[in-house]
């Protein structure tokens, strides 16, 4: 049997008509948004799916390619969930590289990571201790940081910022020891004359100095004046650190900079832990492997991944996101760079799901890419398979209830307290997912993404939000009751 041809004719008013019917579902009061935004209906791509069904109930453009900023957060941490389960914690070992005797460690001292992303100051201070209380004293080796659970063990390396705030937690690039996250925790504190700086975390020879002109303004965009921070070598090994930029009066708020090469970072942070503890330490840190004969004197466990995906999701952290995909790929069978075994076991997961993965480019899990991308419509089969999860519950507890973890946004309109929401953001993109229900009680799932070059923040959100509203207002029916 032969398929019956139509007339290119008639092909072409069939593509003409499903692309009016595409463009008509755009809400009114959307379509004026754009339009007084000065964006084009193509800068919005977005779908809703009933859950109980699957069935698509409103689109626009659902199948173009996007950049879905830190939506897809979503992806890797229902696969991390699936995959790894979730009582999965990260690990960081404290070893010694050779016999102890009469309170000398005759041989390295090593930190082994294995993905802890909870590996902070206190943590490292809880394992030097027990260090110390199993007669350690004195270390006459080096300080040998193991970072060789991911391959490369250094993916920051040569990499230019991501934009022009490489200091800041969000741009954080990990590895598999990220200690402390390699940021140093500061309060800054100003009245009318001067701006006071406080450092809380322990770095042997580091201070900070403030080099911040004070202005008038508001304390909640302090750091619209912020400058890269100088860091310069002293005499004796000191390190300062300079702020620069402006900051206003009578304002006080709390930041972390990453300013330190990472090696010099926890060479200074164990020697101040070290110090405090009574002990000695003449020796340098670098870079290594762990030997195969090293004993362990202390460990530590990130909290499990179903506590994680919080921080994942409703705090979008970018260097906890990264981490846990890339734990993602050292759990995957194979050799090859570790982000290329995550990416694989994304697909599979895909695949095992009947999700098509042809339009999805993956870099790093979290989003904070230019390359990423996926369709509204593969996110919304990615949600609707979540809830088949075993650990669904886990995996929509970790999203933000609008109306209380997303206030002021969408603040006292339908959608409060009945929808859970993961948003992005992005220079050039803006986007919401996941979950809400409608005037009956049914669940829909809903994302959308605005990409375009004049979607700054300030416009996009107010449209994505009002497409949530308009949508809750018609019951997903396209008219109102």
């Amino acid at each position: 049997m032969t398929a019956k041809k139509h007339p290119r004719w008639l092909l072409a008013a069939w593509a003409l008509a499903l692309a009016c019917q595409a463009a008509a579902q755009i809400p009114t009061e959307v379509h004026a948004r754009l339009e007084e935004a000065r964006l084009p209906d193509e800068a919005l791509a977005f779908v809703v799916q009933r859950v109980s069904d699957g069935r698509t109930v409103a689109a626009h453009q659902a199948d173009r390619s996007v950049q879905p900023a830190s939506t897809l957060k979503l992806l890797t941490s229902i696969v991390a969930l699936d995959r790894l389960g979730p009582a999965y914690r990260g690990r960081s070992t404290l070893l010694a590289s050779g016999p102890v005797a009469k309170g000398v460690l005759h041989g390295d001292l090593v930190l082994r990571g294995e993905g802890d992303v909870d590996l902070d100051a206190r943590a490292l201070e809880h394992m030097l201790r027990i260090a110390r209380l199993k007669g350690v004293r004195e270390i006459r080796g080096d300080l040998v940081l193991d970072r060789t659970f991911f391959q490369p063990a250094r993916t920051d390396e040569g990499v230019p910022p991501f934009d022009d705030t490489p200091e800041f937690r969000y741009n954080v690039i990990p590895d598999a020891l990220l200690l402390n996250t390699n940021l140093i925790e500061l309060d800054l504190v100003s009245d009318d004359r001067q701006v006071s700086v406080g450092m809380s975390t322990p770095l042997e020879g580091v201070s900070v100095k403030s080099r911040l002109t004070l202005v008038d303004g508001d304390c909640d965009s302090w750091d619209d004046g912020w400058q890269l921070p100088e860091v310069r070598m002293l005499a004796r090994g000191k390190i300062e650190v300079g702020l620069r930029g402006t900051y206003p009066r009578d304002c006080r708020t709390s930041t972390a900079i990453n300013v330190i090469d990472r090696v010099t970072f926890a060479e200074r942070m164990v020697r101040a832990i070290w110090k405090d503890l009574g002990g000695t330490f003449r020796g340098r840190a670098r870079d290594g492997k762990t030997a195969p004969d090293a004993r362990v004197l202390a460990t530590h466990r990130s909290r499990p991944l179903a506590q994680v995906v919080h921080d994942i999701d409703k705090a979008s952290d970018n260097p906890i996101a990264r981490v846990v995909y890339l734990a993602l790929g050292a759990a995957s069978p194979g050799e090859g760079p570790t982000a290329q075994r995550a990416e694989a076991a994304v697909r599979q997961w895909m695949a095992a799901r009947r999700i098509d993965d042809a339009a999805l480019v993956l870099e790093n899990g979290s989003g904070l890419s230019r390359r990423e991308r996926t369709t509204p419509a593969q996110l919304a089969e990615v949600l609707r398979a979540a809830l088949a999860s075993p650990w669904a519950a886990e995996f929509t507890a970790s999203l933000p209830v609008v109306g209380v973890e997303m206030r002021p946004r969408m603040d006292g309109v339908p959608a409060d307290a009945r929808a859970r929401f993961k948003t992005g953001t992005l220079r050039n993109s803006s986007a919401l997912a996941g979950y809400v229900t409608d005037r009956d009680g049914a669940p829909y799932i809903v994302v959308a993404v605005l990409n375009d070059d004049a979607a700054r923040k300030e416009i996009a959100r107010p449209i994505l939000d009002a497409l949530v509203e308009s949508l809750l207002a018609t019951g997903f029916s396209g008219t109102r009751p």
